[in-house]
């Protein structure tokens, strides 16, 4: 009993350590501000909404973010800002921040009007004439993905970085995704495709 008592808490232990702090990553994120908002919400349409986000998702891109650097983009994820930013966080300070935009309430976003028709067409069902698959299914019908698979919250989220990211991974400049799935949907979809849909996820919450 003494052995099996000692095993789980030498268990429980190892789990509270692999969780990130919130309280510390409130501090470690005060760089991040600048771009992502005061409470990871941000005014800046280019850049992603971070509040309430999967920690797990967060936290892998920003090691991929640092891999990115340290490989000059042969592998993870290439971008020169938060390659720099990544630099500078450790394994514990990922998982603290992730830990603390994840608790954080993402702002809410809507869908405009004109976008609905198509973009709950897409979203929903895919096109089977062309290979695309529907994003619901990896995405859920509101947008928040799922922690343990991976797969992020996209509703709510702005629709100028959506569609970068899309238009990322259809030209393969964002190589990071799992099993190479958005690259190989992304190269079949058509502009009008990723406009449509990068407005259709913001008020899918």
């Amino acid at each position: 009993m003494k052995k099996l008592a000692l095993i789980l808490t030498l268990l429980a232990s190892c789990s509270t350590w692999a969780q990130g702090d919130i309280e510390a990553g409130k501090q470690k994120s005060a760089t991040c501000t600048a771009c992502h908002g005061q409470e990871g919400n941000s005014t800046l349409t280019q850049y992603p909404n971070l509040a309430g986000q999967h920690a797990g998702y967060l936290e892998k891109q920003i090691n991929e973010f640092k891999l990115g650097m340290q490989t000059q983009g042969k592998q993870g994820r290439m971008d020169p800002v938060m390659g720099a930013m990544a630099m500078g966080v450790d394994e514990q300070g990922a998982k603290d921040i992730a830990a603390y935009y994840a608790s954080l309430p993402m702002a809410d976003n809507t869908t405009p009007e004109e976008s609905i028709p198509e973009g709950k067409a897409l979203y929903l069902a895919g096109d089977m004439e062309r290979g695309i698959t529907a994003c619901v299914a990896c995405h859920g019908p509101r947008g928040n993905g799922t922690s343990l698979s991976g797969f992020p919250k996209i509703s709510g989220q702005h629709s100028d970085y959506v569609k970068a990211q899309l238009e990322k991974f259809r030209a393969g400049d964002r190589a990071n995704d799992m099993n190479g799935m958005m690259r190989d949907i992304a190269k079949k979809l058509t502009d009008e495709d990723i406009t449509t849909l990068s407005k259709y996820v913001g008020g899918l919450h």
